[in-house]
């Protein structure tokens, strides 16, 4: 995944109410602004704006049905940037085995005379 898209996400998800649109979403698998907003105390227009930013940072996508737009949740975004999160866990996981290990073999430390 890019760096940009990266922050995107990240960036999208440091709002404590674009989570819950996003958990919203997975439970419902589709909603409109209004049915969500009914959810949660922040109004309407906040809401379009929340996922506006969602949206751009590629974690929902819209479509017209009518005259109300439904938001839909894309978890490929998500799963790139948990796989991308994954691999800095996996690289410290394997530093902090290493660390052990040296410390394991240094547990006989010289006595001083």
């Amino acid at each position: 995944m890019s760096e940009t898209g990266v922050d995107a996400v990240l960036g999208a998800l440091a709002d404590p109410t674009r989570r819950a649109l996003l958990d919203a979403l997975a439970a419902r698998g589709q909603a409109s602004a209004s049915a969500l907003a009914a959810d949660l105390p922040v109004s309407r227009q906040a809401i379009v704006k929340h996922l506006a930013i969602l949206e751009e940072a590629g974690l929902v996508s819209s479509a017209r049905a009518g005259r109300e737009v439904r938001y839909t949740l894309r978890s490929q975004a998500l799963d790139a940037t948990a796989r991308w999160m994954a691999s800095l866990a996996g690289e410290w996981d394997r530093r902090l085995n290493a660390i052990k290990r040296a410390a394991e073999a240094d547990d006989d430390p010289p006595r001083p005379q």
